[in-house]
């Protein structure tokens, strides 16, 4: 059976998310839609990307995955469809795939042209759902596009590399329900610069001496309970994803605060590893 995700930033208030639904099950009555998410940060590309990169992934080849973010027609915003790891992503080219092709080659990319296609305020529903049933009943990317090779990245979010590689200067580009600031530093480009050396997290005025495997490393349960760190304490660890995260232990973003909060860390916010 066919299966088409959606990854949008209309909330669940709107219409938006129901006429897609509602549209897609009028042309495939037996497809499998499944929500990544409709809470998506209006505009936010790169809060897509992290989502969608790490979710696509639970799905079988061949899934379609609609992605409505910034996703109005323009002549520096053509509609596409990528086809990387197995997976279809029909998409703006905004570079909200680029957290996936900076691993994974994509195997096929097509600009969508449809001739006589309704252009107006919602091509999510006009555009991006024929697209994605047409490919959902096995349709071919030909037919509903032609071939190109100008696909966007977010260069902007690229950690960066100074003092003879003893600094790696990273960016906050996601902050989950918890209240965990996820930075653009991966496991890998830690490793590479590292060398056996020690080593500092440094988020505005906070430091912290180690990266974690898993937020209850910071206990050590060798030791009374008094005399453990925990519920309340800020660490760093490698998250599943692989990305350097900043947390407090068992925090509670909508009462006691979460990362984001008490270490004063927003979206874009600069987040420094010193080797020392």
């Amino acid at each position: 059976m066919a299966i088409i995700t959606l990854t949008t930033d209309f909330g669940l208030k709107d219409h938006f998310v129901g006429a897609i639904k509602g549209t897609i099950l009028s042309n495939l009555p037996e497809v499998d839609i499944v929500d990544i998410s409709h809470a998506i940060s209006p505009f936010n590309i790169q809060e897509c990307s992290y989502i969608l990169k790490n979710a696509y992934k639970s799905f079988p080849k061949g899934t379609v995955h609609i992605v409505g973010v910034d996703s109005e027609l323009s002549p520096e915003n053509q509609h596409m469809v990528v086809l990387v790891d197995g997976h279809f992503f029909v998409s703006s080219n905004n570079g909200v795939i680029s957290l996936i092709t900076s691993e994974v080659s994509p195997e096929k990319m097509v600009e969508i042209n449809i001739p006589n296609t309704k252009l107006g305020s919602f091509p999510v529903l006009d555009v991006f759902v024929p697209v994605a049933c047409h490919i959902a009943r096995g349709g071919k990317l030909e037919v509903i596009g032609k071939s190109f090779d100008n696909l966007k990245e977010l260069k902007e979010f690229e950690p960066r590399i100074s003092n003879n590689g003893k600094s790696i200067s990273g960016n906050v580009i996601y902050i989950d329900n918890y209240g965990n600031v996820i930075t653009n530093i991966r496991r890998s480009l830690f490793e590479a610069y590292r060398n056996g050396r020690d080593y500092e997290v440094i988020a505005r005025t906070n430091r912290l001496r180690k990266i974690h495997e898993s937020y209850n490393g910071i206990i050590n349960f060798d030791l009374d309970k008094p005399q453990r760190k925990g519920p309340g304490d800020a660490l760093a660890l490698f998250n599943s994803s692989g990305y350097v995260e900043l947390a407090i232990y068992k925090s509670d973003l909508n009462s006691v605060g979460g990362a984001s909060t008490l270490l004063g860390l927003n979206y874009r916010d600069t987040v420094t590893i010193n080797f020392l």
